[in-house]
């Protein structure tokens, strides 16, 4: 290791110095400095034993160091230091909150007798965040039947399209996991990887996503495709290689309506040479394709793996962009309970060795996994619990779901097995990562915390990010109701995902007139940039305007 310089400001009596120095090798050396000057320290015991214990060690010692005036404290050669320490900055006596703030900031521009309470003090390592800047939804084109569209991303979703965080060379955790969960079920049953490109829905009608869930369209981002006859080399804010990812999941895609929109809209965007489509709420509308596919094998575990995309409320473990794994498995009926069997126990048995894999030597196990059947008779939900993820987790988490028999596709000799798994949830559990949104950071930092295959306890490099409140309150319009899933998606989208919590505080009705209030409560909050107050200031009144024109509320 490479010698280290270690500069310690404020001292005042030096123990902490001093209980630093029994710490470090011989290659560091440690420079402890003071405001007092020698005989300001003569009379405390405590100080003397510490200067005793620091020149024992070889520690050099310097008195009567400003701070704020370093550099006239040191040769113009000694100035290099590797770390510069300054434990409970204080201009000392009764000073005030505007003094110490003083003091730092001319500290950065480059103590009393009584003691310090040091209960749950904190080291502050600062660093230069990435700005926190307003992106605007990026515009992409597609090819559908030999004509050219394009549209613009999701509010809700900027910068979560076209990432390929699952293709190699990527070391991202989802991959991580993605490729550990494939080749850990390679070990039951013969793998088949699906390569094809599959569309955002699957041809025909929607049939196949209400079977599975009758709310799943509802909660799904509903898109607006505009015939585009512009020069189909021309991509807008990417170059064409980044885009040819993406446009694979749109290939082929259906035309088909959002369920929300009447006749005479339909008609209008028909005219103007527009559709509506959404983006795949997940990778099981895909199911039917798969089966019905000439080289679908029965024995042979199908993977299909790729993003998905819903709206949902602002939760700590819900996020409305996702990577999904879905395992597509046919076989005779009679074979059905040996094989569903034989992947449950093997599915458990590498679910609770993966979320263990990060816990320390001689440490309990802290998640349980189970396997929950359903009232339908045909799914099993794979349940997690995971209580040092705090209050918010203290139900189980639904990382995933077994799906047996699905109604309508079942060939009459034989049987068909689903599972899908939230690979992003997984990937928070089994590395720790309590916020869903440092997976889809810019930060590069975030990255240099994986190694391609390894799986090593996550560190955050933002501990204590500041927080900002706002309340908003408004009254409904009877007459046009109100959908709180969409309020919430119209905050995640004007927030930029900085609203990490909505609180509904209380619901008033108006004596007279009868006209009811609704009043929540919003917590903004990032995980990987510095977010200031002005910003979350601004971001709050546009949400104001925002409610107003999609929600048809009108703020108080």
């Amino acid at each position: 290791m490479a010698p280290r310089r270690l500069l310690l400001v404020g001292e005042g009596n030096f123990s902490f110095a001093a209980a630093l120095s029994e710490t470090l090798d011989d290659s560091t050396s440690v420079t402890a400095t003071c405001l007092q000057r020698p005989a300001d320290l003569a009379g405390d015991p405590v100080a003397q034993e510490n200067l005793q214990r620091l020149r024992e060690r070889g520690t050099e010692v310097r008195f009567g160091v400003d701070c704020t005036q370093l550099a006239d404290a040191f040769e113009l050669h000694h100035r290099e230091f590797d770390r510069i320490y300054f434990n409970f900055p204080h201009c000392g006596r009764k000073a005030g909150v505007a003094k110490n703030r003083e003091l730092l900031a001319k500290f950065f521009q480059r103590s009393q007798d009584k003691s310090f309470h040091v209960e749950s003090a904190l080291n502050h390592i600062f660093t230069r965040s990435l700005p926190f800047e307003d992106s605007q939804p990026r515009i992409f084109r597609t090819r559908v039947g030999g004509r050219w569209f394009s549209f613009p991303e999701p509010e809700a979703l900027v910068g979560k399209l076209n990432r390929g965080f699952l293709e190699a060379p990527s070391c991202h955790p989802v991959r991580t996991i993605n490729e550990k969960l494939i080749v850990e079920l390679g070990k039951v049953f013969p793998l088949k990887r699906l390569k094809r490109p599959f569309p955002l829905l699957p041809q025909g009608s929607t049939s196949a996503l209400t079977s599975w869930n009758c709310d799943i369209l509802s909660a799904a981002f509903w898109i607006s495709l505009r015939e585009d006859d512009s020069n189909s080399e021309s991509l807008t804010d990417g170059t064409t290689q980044d885009m040819e990812d993406f446009l694979a999941l749109f290939s082929e895609l259906s035309l088909l309506k959002d369920p929300g929109s009447d006749s005479k809209e339909e008609a209008h965007e028909e005219s103007y040479g527009q559709t509506t489509v959404c983006l795949r709420p997940s990778l099981l509308v895909h199911v039917q394709a798969v089966i019905q596919a000439p080289d679908f094998v029965p024995g042979s575990l199908h993977i299909l793996s790729g993003p998905v995309f819903r709206k949902c409320r602002i939760l700590p473990f819900t996020m409305p962009a996702f990577h999904e794994t879905l395992f597509v498995i046919g076989f005779n009926k009679n074979l059905k309970d040996g094989c569903l069997q034989s992947l449950l126990e093997h599915l458990k048995g590498f679910l609770d060795s993966l979320l263990t894999h990060t816990l320390l030597e001689g440490s309990q196990p802290s998640s349980s996994v189970e396997f929950v059947f359903q009232p339908n008779g045909k799914e099993y939900i794979i349940n997690v619990k995971r209580p040092n993820f705090g209050p918010d987790c203290a139900k189980a988490l639904i990382i995933g779901s077994v799906v047996t028999s699905a109604t309508g596709i079942m060939h009459k000799d034989q049987c068909f097995m689903f599972v899908s798994m939230n690979l992003d949830l997984l990937a928070m559990l089994v590395w720790g990562i309590s916020d869903w949104r440092m997976l889809w950071t810019f930060d590069h930092r975030f990255l240099k915390n994986f190694v391609s295959g390894s799986i090593e306890p996550f560190k955050s490099y933002c501990l204590y990010p500041p927080c900002y409140v706002h309340d908003i309150s408004f009254w409904l319009d009877e007459k046009k109701g109100f959908d709180e899933l969409e309020f919430h998606t119209v905050a995640r989208a004007v927030s930029r995902d900085t609203v990490i919590s909505i609180q509904f505080l209380s619901r008033f009705q108006h004596p007279k007139t009868q006209q009811v209030s609704l009043c929540y409560r919003l917590t903004y909050q990032t995980c990987d940039k510095a977010l200031p107050q002005q910003q979350v200031s601004s971001m709050q009144s546009q949400l104001r305007k925002e409610i107003q024109e999609r929600l048809h509320v009108i703020p108080r």
